[in-house]
């Protein structure tokens, strides 16, 4: 998309967006931490001067070695190492009507008092799950606040991604669900995990990639906070390239 298409686009936003977006005036695709200048590509900016694929189930982890951190609630497995190319088993529950995996595998182990589901696996099928689920929870307006201060990491641009979060509320007659996704990165202490979503409304359908960066630290998958934008959408034709996974 040119920078000439900012003012008709509904995935441009000013400032930083983890609720909302809007396609039409009705689908909103929400998600954690979403968009702010969807024209540009994936922001890989410094930080400010100042801060200074399983068939039913993935390959067997390795034991935990060097200085990963253990699972925050105990989840045994960890591979460092690998991608993720067949859908992974899941039992898929709803958050209003988005759909989210769930796994005594690969998580989500924990809940909180305030809802928040955390807990994921040190695997690549741990962090599409981790990914999967902050899709769900970020569009949920009774949980995503107290989620999102949860699921975004320690970095340099935390400050930052946190003051510019706005939470919006869905609208009305719209409908989301997971569709696919794709293991883009994973070497353990990181991962980029594109979820591809669609969404039903009045409108129509539409089909949406939306890419999540995520840091392994305190023993769970977290939003990275290493970078200004740390979730990527953008809309796609089709699910080409995308592993089928859904409810």
């Amino acid at each position: 998309m040119s920078t000439d298409d900012t003012e008709q686009s509904p995935f441009t936003r000013p400032a930083f967006v983890w609720a909302a977006i809007v396609v039409g005036l009705v689908l909103v695709l929400g998600a954690v931490l979403a968009v702010h200048a969807m024209t540009a590509g994936k922001t890989t900016a410094s930080p400010p001067a100042a801060s200074g694929r399983p068939t039913a189930a993935p390959s067997t982890p390795s034991p935990s070695t060097g200085a990963a951190e253990a699972s925050v609630c105990g989840l045994s497995g960890t591979v460092t190492t690998g991608t993720l190319s067949k859908a992974p088993a899941a039992t898929w529950a709803y958050e209003g009507t988005t759909a989210y995996p769930t796994s005594d595998t690969y998580g989500p182990g924990k809940t909180d008092a305030n809802g928040v589901r955390y807990c994921f696996q040190h695997t690549p099928a741990g962090a599409v799950f981790a990914a999967a689920n902050a899709l769900a929870q970020g569009s949920d307006p009774t949980v995503s606040a107290d989620w999102v201060k949860y699921a975004l990491g320690e970095g340099p641009f935390r400050a930052q991604l946190l003051a510019e979060a706005w939470t919006s509320s869905s609208s009305g007659g719209s409908r989301m669900g997971i569709a696919g996704f794709r293991l883009l990165s994973y070497d353990g202490k990181t991962a980029e995990v594109d979820l591809a979503v669609r969404g039903a409304a009045s409108t129509g359908t539409v089909t949406v990639s939306g890419v999540y960066m995520l840091v392994w630290q305190g023993g769970d998958w977290k939003i990275s906070a290493d970078v200004a934008k740390p979730l990527d959408i953008a809309s796609i034709p089709d699910l080409a390239g995308y592993v089928s996974w859904g409810a």
